[in-house]
């Protein structure tokens, strides 16, 4: 009975975590590191810019998902931008590692009104695997690890007008395969997403800023969708800064009932950048766990290698 329990266990992981088959998507988008949700935003910085994330979900909960990411992106010429993804997630019995390489092309439309259009272009590489080395002994049908490697694409657009931006963008172009799973696993991994929010000053010399956002993404094999609320209080010292800020995250047919909710803060210190941010779930393993906690450290260097005024960010200006 209890050898059924465990493989039961494993197959529903399999069936609504494998859909994803990317990198999970929490709150590091909101840790000044937009780009690891968007190709879009490669080279917007007039440095290079490094962020690792480390995520631990529902504390308490034994083989709860953990999550290790390190994100780069750089400005190469007046109107290009590169990055590249790398990260680790594990959940229960199943392991993904993966890459991601992204090129952006950005266009000034009105340099006097800080008006800029970009594009973003990713190719994806990711590798899905069943970790058997846990699993009870003597099943003859459970021989290795369920390996398979998976290829695809994301695209983006992204419009910045003053303080305001909005990202728009297709992930996981290409369908995934499904040869060595269940043949009821969706195949359909398309997601669209909406990124956007504004930065409000009282005047332009203003040390004090306001940036609410909201990140609304849905996927096309079951119209599944979730939506989070963010607002971000950031105060600048110079070109350092400090900010706090909280998430709501909800299914959108479910706006009350959100999924988890929690604060975050970080600062930035010449180069130095880190934050941290925790997450309560308020559904049904709430009682089961102590929360999400989320670290994030980077790094920005080599200041001024962009010389185009569209290298500014939203906030900048």
């Amino acid at each position: 009975m209890r050898k059924k329990l465990c493989i039961l266990a494993v197959l529903f992981v399999v069936k609504t975590y494998a859909q994803e088959l990317t990198l999970p998507v929490y709150t590091q988008y909101l840790a000044d590191s937009e780009f690891v949700i968007s190709p879009t935003y490669a080279g917007i910085g007039e440095y290079i810019r490094i962020r690792a994330n480390g995520v631990t979900q529902w504390v308490g909960i034994k083989d709860s998902p953990n999550t290790q990411s390190i994100a780069g992106d750089v400005r190469l010429g007046m109107r290009s931008g590169v990055g590249i993804t790398f990260f680790n997630d594990k959940n229960g019995y199943t392991r993904q590692y993966g890459g991601r390489l992204s090129y952006a092309h950005h266009l000034t439309i009105d340099p006097y009104e800080n008006n800029f259009l970009s594009f973003g272009l990713s190719y994806n590489f990711n590798q899905f695997k069943i970790d058997v080395s846990e699993f009870p002994a003597g099943d003859p049908g459970i021989t290795d690890n369920r390996l398979v490697n998976n290829h695809n694409f994301d695209v983006g657009v992204l419009y910045r007008y003053r303080r305001l931006y909005i990202s728009l963008n297709a992930a996981n172009l290409l369908n995934k395969r499904t040869d060595d799973f269940a043949v009821t696993e969706p195949n359909i991994l398309r997601n669209y997403y909406i990124y956007a929010g504004y930065r409000f000053r009282k005047h332009k010399r203003s040390e004090f800023e306001i940036e609410p956002s909201v990140y609304f993404q849905i996927f096309e094999s079951d119209g599944r969708s979730s939506t989070d609320f963010n607002i971000k209080f950031r105060k600048y010292d110079f070109e350092d800064y400090y900010w706090a800020g909280i998430s709501y995250r909800f299914l959108n047919d479910q706006v009350l009932d959100p999924l988890n909710i929690g604060p975050m803060g970080g600062i930035k210190i010449s180069n130095f950048y880190a934050a941290y941010s925790y997450q309560v779930s308020l559904n049904s393993i709430f009682g089961y766990n102590s929360g999400t906690h989320m670290i994030t450290l980077g790094l920005d260097i080599f200041q001024g290698i962009g010389e185009c005024k569209c290298t500014l960010n939203t906030g900048g200006w």
